[in-house]
Protein backbone atom coordinates (compact mmCIF):
# COMPACT_ATOMS: atom_id res chain seq x y z
CA UNK A 1 0.00 0.00 0.00
CA UNK A 2 1.38 3.13 -0.77
CA UNK A 3 2.23 5.87 2.03
CA UNK A 4 0.87 9.23 2.19
CA UNK A 5 3.14 11.61 2.74
CA UNK A 6 1.37 14.94 2.31
CA UNK A 7 1.98 15.64 6.04
CA UNK A 8 5.82 14.91 6.20
CA UNK A 9 6.57 16.87 2.31
CA UNK A 10 4.30 19.74 4.01
CA UNK A 11 6.18 19.87 7.02
CA UNK A 12 9.34 20.08 5.00
CA UNK A 13 8.53 22.79 2.96
CA UNK A 14 7.47 24.69 5.85
CA UNK A 15 10.63 24.64 7.71
CA UNK A 16 12.46 25.71 4.59
CA UNK A 17 10.20 28.15 4.37
CA UNK A 18 10.73 29.20 8.23
CA UNK A 19 14.96 29.30 7.63
CA UNK A 20 14.05 31.41 3.62
CA UNK A 21 14.52 35.09 3.27
CA UNK A 22 11.81 36.17 1.41
CA UNK A 23 8.70 34.56 -0.21
CA UNK A 24 9.01 30.81 -1.78
CA UNK A 25 7.17 30.32 -5.38
CA UNK A 26 4.86 27.17 -6.13
CA UNK A 27 7.77 26.48 -8.91
CA UNK A 28 10.92 26.51 -6.42
CA UNK A 29 8.95 24.44 -4.20
CA UNK A 30 7.38 22.05 -6.81
CA UNK A 31 11.09 21.67 -8.14
CA UNK A 32 12.46 21.03 -4.40
CA UNK A 33 9.95 18.22 -3.82
CA UNK A 34 10.21 17.29 -7.52
CA UNK A 35 6.18 17.99 -7.87
CA UNK A 36 4.14 19.53 -10.13
CA UNK A 37 3.40 23.02 -8.96
CA UNK A 38 -0.33 23.16 -9.72
CA UNK A 39 -0.04 19.93 -6.90
CA UNK A 40 1.48 22.46 -4.90
CA UNK A 41 -0.78 25.46 -5.18
CA UNK A 42 -3.80 23.44 -4.29
CA UNK A 43 -1.83 21.79 -1.06
CA UNK A 44 -0.45 25.21 0.19
CA UNK A 45 -4.59 26.81 -0.77
CA UNK A 46 -5.18 24.85 2.09
CA UNK A 47 -2.28 25.89 4.46
CA UNK A 48 -3.14 29.41 3.22
CA UNK A 49 -7.32 28.79 4.21
CA UNK A 50 -5.97 27.91 7.79
CA UNK A 51 -4.17 31.43 7.81
CA UNK A 52 -0.28 28.87 8.34
CA UNK A 53 0.65 30.91 5.25
CA UNK A 54 0.11 33.24 2.88
CA UNK A 55 0.32 34.10 -0.35
CA UNK A 56 1.06 37.23 -3.09
CA UNK A 57 0.57 36.96 -6.96
CA UNK A 58 2.32 38.39 -9.57
CA UNK A 59 6.25 39.67 -10.19
CA UNK A 60 8.18 38.96 -6.99
CA UNK A 61 5.26 37.59 -5.01
CA UNK A 62 4.86 33.66 -3.53
CA UNK A 63 4.44 32.13 -0.58
CA UNK A 64 5.41 33.20 3.49
CA UNK A 65 4.49 31.61 6.44
CA UNK A 66 1.95 33.59 8.36
CA UNK A 67 2.99 32.02 11.73
CA UNK A 68 6.05 31.91 12.91
CA UNK A 69 7.29 28.00 13.33
CA UNK A 70 7.27 28.27 16.98
CA UNK A 71 3.30 28.68 16.52
CA UNK A 72 2.56 25.60 14.42
CA UNK A 73 2.34 22.02 15.35
CA UNK A 74 2.02 19.00 14.18
CA UNK A 75 -1.28 18.47 14.56
CA UNK A 76 -1.84 21.82 12.73
CA UNK A 77 -0.44 20.95 9.77
CA UNK A 78 -1.90 17.00 9.67
CA UNK A 79 -5.17 18.82 10.28
CA UNK A 80 -4.38 21.09 6.89
CA UNK A 81 -3.14 18.89 5.00
CA UNK A 82 -6.50 16.69 5.17
CA UNK A 83 -6.27 14.38 7.73
CA UNK A 84 -4.66 11.41 5.96
CA UNK A 85 -5.13 8.02 7.45
CA UNK A 86 -2.78 6.72 9.54
CA UNK A 87 -3.31 3.22 9.70
CA UNK A 88 -3.14 1.03 6.14
CA UNK A 89 -4.81 -1.48 8.19
CA UNK A 90 -8.16 -1.57 9.43
CA UNK A 91 -11.23 -3.63 9.61
CA UNK A 92 -13.06 -6.11 7.03
CA UNK A 93 -16.60 -6.06 5.84
CA UNK A 94 -16.45 -9.35 4.11
CA UNK A 95 -19.21 -11.14 6.17
CA UNK A 96 -21.48 -8.08 7.71
CA UNK A 97 -23.74 -10.66 9.31
CA UNK A 98 -20.87 -12.61 11.10
CA UNK A 99 -20.77 -11.72 14.70
CA UNK A 100 -17.27 -12.81 15.35
CA UNK A 101 -16.32 -10.19 12.10
CA UNK A 102 -18.40 -7.81 14.20
CA UNK A 103 -16.33 -8.44 17.58
CA UNK A 104 -12.89 -8.18 15.54
CA UNK A 105 -13.95 -4.90 13.56
CA UNK A 106 -15.23 -3.70 16.73
CA UNK A 107 -11.86 -4.17 18.83
CA UNK A 108 -10.08 -2.71 15.90
CA UNK A 109 -11.84 0.00 15.74
CA UNK A 110 -11.34 0.96 19.31
CA UNK A 111 -8.04 -0.01 19.63
CA UNK A 112 -7.49 2.22 16.47
CA UNK A 113 -9.43 5.17 17.35
CA UNK A 114 -7.52 5.16 20.82
CA UNK A 115 -4.13 5.15 19.40
CA UNK A 116 -4.87 7.77 16.73
CA UNK A 117 -6.02 10.14 19.53
CA UNK A 118 -2.56 9.35 21.32
CA UNK A 119 -1.27 10.40 17.79
CA UNK A 120 -2.93 13.74 17.51
CA UNK A 121 -2.00 14.65 21.56
CA UNK A 122 1.56 13.89 20.73
CA UNK A 123 0.88 16.14 17.40
CA UNK A 124 -0.15 18.95 19.14
CA UNK A 125 3.10 18.74 21.75
CA UNK A 126 5.63 19.25 18.36
CA UNK A 127 5.82 22.26 16.82
CA UNK A 128 7.73 22.88 13.53
CA UNK A 129 10.55 24.75 15.64
CA UNK A 130 11.20 21.70 17.37
CA UNK A 131 11.87 20.12 14.38
CA UNK A 132 14.06 22.75 12.86
CA UNK A 133 16.07 23.45 15.74
CA UNK A 134 16.60 19.85 15.88
CA UNK A 135 19.41 19.82 13.04
CA UNK A 136 22.46 21.47 12.03
CA UNK A 137 22.09 23.71 9.23
CA UNK A 138 22.64 26.79 7.90
CA UNK A 139 19.72 28.96 6.22
CA UNK A 140 21.73 29.75 3.62
CA UNK A 141 22.37 26.35 2.98
CA UNK A 142 18.74 24.76 3.20
CA UNK A 143 16.84 28.17 2.34
CA UNK A 144 14.64 27.10 -0.57
CA UNK A 145 17.51 24.55 -2.49
CA UNK A 146 16.62 20.94 -3.36
CA UNK A 147 16.81 18.60 -1.54
CA UNK A 148 17.87 15.35 -2.09
CA UNK A 149 15.61 12.69 -1.30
Amino acid sequence: MRQDSRLSRMLHVLIHMGRHDGAMTSEMIAQMLDANPVVIRRTMAGLRDEGYVSSVKGHGGGWTLARPLEELTLLDIYRAVGEPSIFAVGPAYDMPGCPIEQAVNGTLTDVFNEAEDLLRKRFAGVTLADIANGFQGSSEQDGGQRCTP
